[in-house]
């Protein structure tokens, strides 16, 4: 190809259409990209791995395969024979949602009865609809997703703690076989001695494992009533008492 040849179709890619169109993409990526990091504020904020940098570039990718996808016409400068030949932006989509799915169970983590990473993968989750939203022009509607979104986030934990609820709690107990009590010695102890402090054990929760020098129990407690139930350091302090406990382990089980 001689140059007098190739520079129409070089050309094509500096006209003044093609610019307009870039111009107009590249305010889709940006205004995705703050969207986006403003959404993984609250997240950088508390020291998740999942921070702004990950938000605004999920949103501003979702932004960017969604908004060329309006555009077909002007792929390759215009000059192409597939820029005659329009997508299907709901394939589009479809592929970007399948995509996020990936990631958000990356960050989705569980530890023993704990689940974490679940408002992360959610909110990352949310980041790719935002930028979906401004790819196809609802720039309202995306401002107010973000918005929304980062409100949930922010302030969802404190709603919670407002409302009633029945926090669960995650116990593993640690007992001398030599000096254990009999199982329905030690099933009675516990009931008691958690109902006494404002729980009840969950019902199907128990795990029994240990060695010829020790048994462990694992198990979940929920909570009668959050602001009467007992603390968990005066929680660990009762069952310190108990016979035959060596070690013990309390937290929150979230999922």
């Amino acid at each position: 190809m001689d140059m007098d040849s190739f520079a129409p179709l070089l050309k094509a890619y500096w006209s003044p259409h093609e610019l307009t169109i870039n111009v107009i993409v590249f305010m889709n990526l940006l205004g995705a990209l703050l969207l986006g990091a403003l959404v993984g504020y609250e997240r950088a904020y508390h020291g998740r791995a999942a921070g702004m940098r990950t938000y605004g570039l999920v949103c501003m990718a979702s932004a960017g395969l969604t908004v060329v996808a309006g555009y077909p016409g002007m792929w390759f400068g215009g000059g192409h024979a597939l820029a005659t030949v329009a997508p299907d932006p709901t394939r589009v989509i479809q592929g970007i949602v399948t995509g996020i799915g990936f990631l958000g169970a990356g960050v989705i983590v569980k530890e023993g009865l704990n689940i974490s990473g679940l408002t992360t993968a959610a909110s990352i989750w949310a980041a790719s609809c935002i930028g979906v939203l401004v790819g196809v022009g609802f720039y309202a509607a995306a401002i107010l997703l973000a918005g929304l979104s980062s409100c949930i986030m922010m302030w969802g934990g404190r709603m919670e703690g407002w409302l009633p609820s029945h926090p669960a709690v995650s116990v593993t107990l640690r007992f001398l076989r030599a000096s254990m009590p009999a199982p329905e010695v030690r099933d009675r102890d516990l009931d008691s001695l958690f109902r006494g402090a404002g729980y009840e054990i969950a019902a199907g929760s128990f795990a029994i494992s240990g060695s010829e020098a020790q048994q462990e129990l694992k198990f979940v407690i929920v909570a009668l009533d959050k602001r009467r139930a007992t603390s968990l350091n005066a929680l660990a302090d009762l069952l310190g008492k108990l016979g035959g406990v060596t070690s013990l382990s309390l937290s929150h089980a979230r999922n």
